[in-house]
């Protein structure tokens, strides 16, 4: 018994959780307001991480656009109306899940689109070969048997 809970302990120390890097200083005294905020911030992207969410960040702008956010929210913004101020300040980038609007549209398009080419064209590929005539076993003349041979033997 007490190997199966030093396996489960170990199980759970090597899968930890997301290291949550908000600071003490920026949580609101408010729980739903900071509900919300750790919503809004889990889907907005760190410009210096890249694909870490400013929730799970330590750089110095995740922390600022936390804070951001935070006295958005305080102020009496809406969730749309902080990830708008957000977007407009920051860039479409900053959303780990870009809209799917405008010109984004092709992004979202595109990768399935390419790979039932893939498919498609694949599938044309074997279907063709799979017809194709097969070539002649033994096309060698006499002579260039011989010569093979002479070739092969030096």
């Amino acid at each position: 018994m007490t190997r199966l809970w030093i396996i489960a302990l170990s199980l759970l120390l090597a899968f930890p959780g997301p290291a949550m890097a908000v600071q003490p200083d920026e949580i609101l005294d408010d729980p739903a307001l900071e509900r919300r905020a750790r919503v809004i911030s889990e889907g907005l992207r760190c410009l210096v991480c890249r694909n870490e969410s400013i929730d799970e960040s330590n750089a110095d702008l995740a922390r600022d656009m936390r804070l951001l956010v935070r006295e958005r929210l305080v102020e009496g913004d809406s969730d749309q109306e902080v990830l708008s101020f957000i977007v407009e300040r920051y860039g479409e980038y900053v959303l780990l899940r870009p809209t799917t609007e405008g010109i984004n549209i092709v992004l979202w398009i595109a990768a399935p689109v390419l790979f039932i080419i893939a498919v498609l064209s694949a599938g044309l590929y074997l279907r063709r070969r799979d017809k194709a005539p097969e070539l002649a076993g033994d096309s060698l003349s006499e002579e260039d048997r011989k010569r093979l041979q002479e070739l092969l033997k030096e």
